[in-house]
């Protein structure tokens, strides 16, 4: 059966998850497009729904998913892309109990741009970093911060925290600090294991966050540039400490 009302339940469920509520309220998310939805499937998340129109939904046939076939008017109604490719998934949101991090790992202090903190998962993962930390931040399972990781969301631990909880969660970790007024992060030499943390775009690491942390670096950069987007920050800072220093994680 193909639905073609955007009244249909389902299809009213599934388009409120565009809203952190009902992504809370549910514990699900969407993924959108070929790759990702494949990409989960391939990585063993838990897929509740594949929705996908009359001629997308050919490509999953061999998976046995739980579907919901869909006009291309429902679909587009559904979508978040701006090119729609026919196909997305329901997910599980995994909710983990914050552990201390046994390897290099990374702490998003405030971060509120969705974009910035897809991309940021996107780095991790690609990286080689696991387990994120995100202390008041927006929500990873946005639509766009999903789109944005482009399946590295798939490949790493994500636990939230309050302020106050960071310093038992992280124990002896080492936390560095990405600050301007920190040590130029080419001549630092790393722990081999530490917390690293990029705070919020327009105010940086919360001084709760500064007073834990053992070590500060910055990215140098000419007198005429004020700072780097917190997503680029991060993809510098992280791969200097790790593939710069010969400690990789790959």
């Amino acid at each position: 059966m193909i639905i073609t009302s955007k009244s249909n339940s389902t299809v009213k469920e599934i388009a409120s998850l565009k809203d952190k509520k009902f992504r809370k309220k549910s514990g699900t998310f969407v993924v959108e497009g070929y790759k990702m939805v494949n990409e989960a499937i391939r990585s063993g998340k838990e897929i509740r729904l594949l929705v996908a129109t009359e001629e997308a939904v050919k490509r999953f046939e061999e998976y046995n998913l739980k579907t919901l076939t869909v006009t291309d008017e429902v679909f587009s109604f559904l979508s978040d892309a701006v090119t729609p490719q026919g196909v997305l998934a329901v997910l599980k949101e995994e909710q983990k109990s914050p552990i201390k991090p046994t390897k290099p790992s990374v702490l998003l202090d405030g971060v509120s741009d969705p974009g910035n903190m897809g991309t940021i998962i996107r780095t991790c993962a690609a990286v080689g970093v696991e387990d994120v930390y995100l202390v008041d931040c927006c929500d990873p399972f946005s639509p766009k911060a999903v789109r944005s990781s482009m399946s590295g969301i798939f490949f790493v631990n994500l636990y939230f925290l309050k302020r106050e909880e960071v310093k038992t969660v992280m124990g002896d970790t080492p936390i560095i600090v990405a600050d301007m007024n920190g040590e130029n992060v080419f001549t630092f030499n790393p722990p081999n294991e530490y917390c690293l943390v990029i705070g919020n775009e327009a105010n940086g690491v919360s001084n709760e966050i500064e007073e834990i942390a053992t070590h500060t670096v910055k990215i140098p950069m000419k007198q005429t540039s004020e700072s780097l987007n917190a997503g680029i920050s991060l993809a510098v800072t992280l791969y200097e400490l790790t593939e710069g220093k010969g400690k990789s994680l790959i």
